[in-house]
């Protein structure tokens, strides 16, 4: 499946502005709600196109399951979820627009922290994952690049991809590659 264009309007009021990020399953974008003039981050699925029916609809899943485990949480260390949406048979994950940078891009462009910056980050990464717990959430990938920081040293955990809640069947699928 190929990505989507700047200026594309998704579920008649997200206007794609440009793409901010990548992961293994998809691409975030800037866009514009047009509908509440606010800027918001668009998640589009982006999938190889050896990827048979069967892993499309995995991977179809797994980002419903994303943004449902997500939405639950309300806490300042993890990504707010505003919004999902169905369009050329995708989910699309609406979220806060965080122009943040992640923690693997801070530590390669500037080096280690010192140990009291490094206590900071950790302790608001606990806070997030002690959110999620708290609502049965195990996010399983904790990894620089999946925590952002951005303003007054604000920490923030994103992608719930492979989070699994206590009260969900296990959204990994053997052999299928994230």
């Amino acid at each position: 499946m190929d990505s989507a264009e700047p200026g594309r309007l998704l579920a008649g009021r997200y206007r794609l502005v440009e793409v901010i990020g990548h992961g293994g399953m998809g691409v975030v974008w800037r866009a514009r709600d047009e509908l509440l003039s606010r800027d918001v981050a668009v998640k589009e699925l982006v999938w190889p196109a050896s990827f048979t029916e069967h892993e499309r609809q995995t991977a179809c899943r797994r980002a419903t399951r994303e943004a449902q485990l997500a939405a639950r949480l309300n806490h300042p260390n993890v990504v707010r979820i505003y919004d999902i949406f169905d369009e050329d048979d995708q989910p699309w994950i609406v979220m806060e627009l965080l122009p943040y940078r992640s923690l693997r891009d801070i530590l390669r462009e500037e080096g280690p922290f010192t140990p009291a910056e490094a206590a900071e980050v950790g302790l608001q990464i606990l806070a997030g994952l002690r959110a999620a717990h708290a609502e049965g959430i195990a996010h399983r990938d904790v990894k620089p690049a999946n925590v952002l920081i951005g303003l007054e040293n604000r920490v923030v955990l994103t992608d719930f991809g492979i989070a699994r809640a206590a009260d969900t069947t296990t959204p990994t699928t053997a052999g299928l590659l994230i």
